[in-house]
Formats: C-alpha cells, structure tokens, sequence
C-alpha cells in the first residue's frame, strides 16, 4: 500500500505579532520566519513521519526547491512533484501571542497543475493505494473521480472551505476530515451549530464516508454508519497550532492503516496534535512516530 499526497505546496513566511492584524492597522512583528509548508505538504510530512510510504505530488517554482529536500529528509518520494517557471504557493501567517493564526494564501504552481499531469501522477498508483486531497489545488473534482476509477481510497481535507466544495463529488471519499467550522459549512446548518449535530448531518448526508470531525478545545468527533465516538484533546501550553490538524490526518491515517481501533487512533491522533501545537514551526513541529506511538 502506497500513499499519494496530491496537493499544496508552499513558502510559509512567518510573523510573530501581538495580535492578529486589524483592517487599517500597521502592526511590528517580532520575529520573521520562512519555512516549508502547504497543507499537501504538511500532511505528507505527517505521513511519513508517522510511517506510512508516502508519496508528494504537485507544483512548485525554483524558489521551493528547499522544500523538496525538506520532504526528501523525511522520506517522502518527491518524484511526481514537478518544477515550473512560476512561483512556487505562498502562505501569509501571523501567528498572536496566544499561538493562535491567520493566514494568507498565494496559490502559485497550486492552481498551475494541468489535466495531463493528474491523469499521469495517478496511473501509476493502484487500486487499494491511498490518496490524501485537500482544497488547495486545481482540477479536485477530476483527481478524485479519476482515483475512484483506479479504486484507490481517498482522503479528502475540504479546506479552505469555499463555494467549490460543494461542487466535488463528496461522497467518492472514503474519509472526510473538516474542522467545526468547515463541518457546519459542509452540512449547510448555522456557523454555531454544535459539532454533534453537524456530525449528524454530515453522516447522514455522506454515509459512504468516515467522518472526522475536529472541534478545538472539545476534542475530536467520529461519525460512521451507527458509530459515534469522542476522543478528548491532550491540554499542553498552546505555541503555534499551524500544521496541528494536518498532523491529526496523518497519524490517524497512519494508526488506522496499522489496524488500531478507531477510539486508540483518535487518542493517538490527539497526542501527535498536542505535540505539534506545543512548537513553533509547520511541518517541522510535527513529531515522529516514536515520539506518539507507544
């Protein structure tokens, strides 16, 4: 079994602030980081260093090149990721003194990515191989068709959550993962819905489909056919929560692949966030698997 990370990758530049910037404000910031990231990326880097054989794919200008020997380190096959004369995707973060994070993204070789490159990137994958998908890149509607075809299982990260999610063939996925926000979103209900209840309505709306439903402080929610499970999160000093739920895909991925119940990997998958948000950084703050699997 193989895994397929088709996605974002990016330039993460980093700004420490006092504060999440206001409309017409000019703020300082005290420190400046650059630094890999992209949810595909960050997701992969998750993968591979919970154990699984990973595999990126994507698009990047000679300015991410740094990137790729990142991904390389860790061991993930980099060799479908092609280079470009644009610019590789950009992420604005500003990180508060309280670790919480906003971000602005610049797709670069993200939305660069061409029909042909999908229709050769997933060939040489097989049936039963996963494929991990987020909503940074172009063409997701065709990747995930073309992965159903080829019956490979598929992940699917719907975020940044906007009007073309509704627009993918939802329930070709095998898991979904969303956040409280994305989830009431996704099930149509109100932003303050509780996360049970939008669990419910997304079972409902998608019963082919595992869904996993982050909820910050409140812990983690699974839904399946007549399952419902909770796993509470591991409260540690909160640095920098970039990359903490691309590191909960990865290792719950990874625990569930090792054939470890589905409460165990949501507990694992909890530690491996606690541990990523306890550190500054994207991908570099997550751990490895000796680190969370005991």
């Amino acid at each position: 079994m193989k895994v397929l990370v088709f996605g974002s990758i990016n330039i993460d530049l980093l700004y420490s602030v006092d504060h999440i910037v206001k409309p017409g404000e000019t703020i300082s910031s005290s420190l400046f980081a650059k630094s890999a990231g992209g949810k595909g990326a960050n997701q992969a880097a998750a993968l591979a260093k919970a154990g699984l054989p990973v595999y990126m794919a994507g698009k990047i200008g000679t300015d991410g090149k740094f990137i790729l020997e990142l991904l390389e380190s860790y061991g993930i096959n980099t060799g479908r990721v092609i280079e470009y004369g644009g610019a590789t995707g950009q992420a604005i973060i500003q990180i508060d003194k309280n670790g919480q994070n906003s971000i602005i993204l610049y797709p670069g070789g993200n939305e660069e990515i061409t029909i042909q490159e999908v229709q050769e990137t997933i060939a040489g994958f097989d049936p039963g191989d996963i494929i991990v998908l987020q909503n940074e890149i172009v063409h997701l509607k065709l990747i995930m068709e073309i992965a159903k075809k080829q019956n490979m299982r598929i992940c699917l990260n719907p975020s940044p959550f906007n009007e073309k999610i509704t627009l993918l063939p939802l329930n070709l996925a095998d898991w979904i993962f969303v956040n409280e926000i994305e989830s009431s979103a996704l099930a149509g209900l109100t932003p303050d819905t509780s996360p049970q209840d939008s669990l419910e309505k997304l079972t409902e709306l998608y019963p082919s489909s595992e869904i996993i439903l982050t909820a910050g402080k409140d812990g983690v929610f699974y839904g399946f056919g007549e399952t419902r499970l909770k796993n509470d999160i591991v409260k540690v000093p909160v640095v920098d929560t970039t990359a903490a739920g691309d590191t909960f895909t990865g290792f719950f991925l990874t625990a569930r692949e090792k054939n470890m119940p589905i409460q165990q990997s949501l507990s694992i998958a909890c530690k491996a966030a606690s541990i990523t948000v306890s550190k500054k950084g994207a991908m570099e703050s997550i751990p490895f698997a000796d680190e969370v699997f005991e």
